[in-house]
């Protein structure tokens, strides 16, 4: 009993140990918040970049340019493309510059006359196939393979593959900042009123992600006969510091055009020098001339 007494006393132990280990991992962890204070690039950091060895380094390689990221779906636990069981496949499509030759309709009415064919005229064909049946012009062929033949879409380097990918919205088209008919009329803006979100970009500033992008009433001047205000079509009140100064930009379009590249007067636009005539070649020219003899 007392033997039994003991290894329970030391299984108690190690337990104890372990989870006192696995405390203390928890204390010297690093919140996301206080990671992304340390680094430069927070927007690259997961929930669970915390939990490796150095977040620090980690979040610094994820920042490098041309780093390639892992695959989304390392951490689920069902198996890769699971979800796409039962799905049906589209059947394969020709290429719009193949498909406009007319080969899918020639080739469509050859497999019709070879149905329609009786089993004797199908055995005669076998012993004695005819030739030149889907016969299209050469220079149909030409054209659309060396004139209208397009490039398919290829992948970006770093462009990995993930579940669902194929049916996301493709935004290749839209532009920062242009906001479209049916955008426009879904959030109830006027005609050439300003955006619901201007507000809070005056209180808090442009976005960081397009720090070019031009904003009326934000670094660009308001649209001509609209006025600042907080009335419906008011475009809320410039960003200005205490003296009146613009924050983000020329607000108020007082600035005017920025002045062309002048130079110094003591500098010229003029070429460096000129390259000089090789005198010796040509008279090594005039010589072989005169050498020569003609037949």
């Amino acid at each position: 009993a007392t033997e039994g007494e003991e290894e329970e006393e030391e299984g108690g132990g190690e337990a104890a140990n372990e989870v006192g280990k696995k405390a203390k991992r928890r204390l010297k962890r690093l919140s996301i918040a206080e990671l992304k204070q340390l680094v430069s690039k927070p927007e690259v950091i997961e929930p669970w970049d915390v939990t490796s060895a150095d977040p620090r380094l980690l979040v610094n390689l994820k920042s490098l340019r041309n780093t390639v990221p892992v695959p989304r779906h390392w951490s689920q636990k069902r198996k890769f493309l699971q979800g796409k069981r039962g799905v049906e496949k589209p059947p394969f499509a020709l290429p719009e510059f193949i498909a406009a030759t007319g080969i899918e309709k020639i080739r469509a009415s050859v497999m019709e006359k070879e149905n329609a064919k009786k089993l004797k005229g199908k055995m005669k064909e076998r012993v004695q196939p005819k030739m030149g049946k889907i016969d299209i012009d050469y220079q149909v062929l030409h054209d659309a393979f060396f004139k209208f033949q397009s490039k398919p879409r290829l992948s970006r380097f770093g462009d990995t593959y993930y579940e669902g990918k194929e049916h996301e919205v493709q935004l290749r088209q839209k532009k920062p900042g242009v906001a479209s008919d049916e955008l426009q009329k879904a959030l109830g803006m006027e005609l050439g009123g300003p955006p619901p979100w201007l507000i809070n970009m005056q209180r808090y500033g442009p976005p960081p992600s397009y720090p070019n992008l031009k904003i009326a009433g934000l670094n660009a001047p308001i649209p001509e006969g609209a006025t600042y205000g907080y009335h419906p079509g008011g475009w809320g009140k410039p960003p200005v510091d205490e003296f009146g100064r613009p924050l983000y930009g020329d607000v108020f379009g007082t600035a005017g055009a920025e002045p062309a590249e002048q130079l110094a007067p003591s500098l010229s636009r003029d070429n460096w020098g000129a390259v000089e005539e090789d005198a010796e070649g040509s008279d090594d020219e005039e010589e072989e001339d005169e050498d020569y003899v003609g037949p």
